[in-house]
């Protein structure tokens, strides 16, 4: 647990929780519940919410307008991006309350503008959700997903960029790497 002076609240920010991880920095506007836990170097901007049982991991970036809910656990390096809406009850009906099915977002995976991700869902390791597209079954890790409800549309490396096909594997668009796809040893002069 840290201190006050490991992490960075403005003073139009309110943080109740008392576990939050050094050189994290909460934004004017966000509104951190006492049970909830942030990692170090995290990122909360502007006009976020997060209720008690949330978890997020160590360099997580949540942008603004983001509200998490009881459930979610984002490991380390997620990105979410602005907009992006989370269900946590399955069945929803006013003043009932329900045990909240796990939603997980692994190891540096990201999520577009907007999107919206369903109770229960884990997206993988460095996956990447279209802006828009709205998640309502798991998605691999390294895979692209897009559309309503979102489908695969490609592999991507560990800096984002998508992957292409080539004989004998797959090559970073963006980058130097080349190999078999998905693996956690794809890196290339991006990453």
């Amino acid at each position: 647990m840290s201190t006050a002076q490991d992490y960075f609240v403005h003073p139009q920010g309110i943080c109740e929780s008392p576990h939050v991880g050094e050189g994290s920095r909460i934004w004017a506007f966000a509104h951190v519940l006492p049970g909830a836990r942030i990692g170090r170097f995290a990122n909360i901007c502007d006009g976020v919410f997060i209720e008690n049982d949330v978890v997020l991991g160590d360099n997580v970036t949540v942008k603004n307008h983001v509200a998490l809910y009881d459930g979610l656990r984002a490991e380390d390096q997620v990105f979410i991006g602005p907009g992006v809406s989370f269900a946590n009850d399955t069945y929803p009906r006013s003043k009932r309350f329900v045990e909240h099915p796990l939603t997980r977002l692994l190891h540096g995976c990201s999520l577009g503008a907007g999107s919206i991700i369903l109770p229960g869902v884990t997206v993988g390791q460095y996956a990447l959700v279209g802006a828009g597209a709205v998640v309502t079954r798991d998605v691999p890790p390294f895979t692209l997903v897009k559309g309503n409800p979102a489908r695969a549309a490609g592999l991507v490396c560990v800096c984002g960029a998508p992957l292409k096909e080539e004989q004998g594997g797959y090559f970073c668009t963006a980058g130097d790497w080349r190999g078999s796809a998905p693996n956690l040893d794809m890196k290339c002069s991006q990453c």
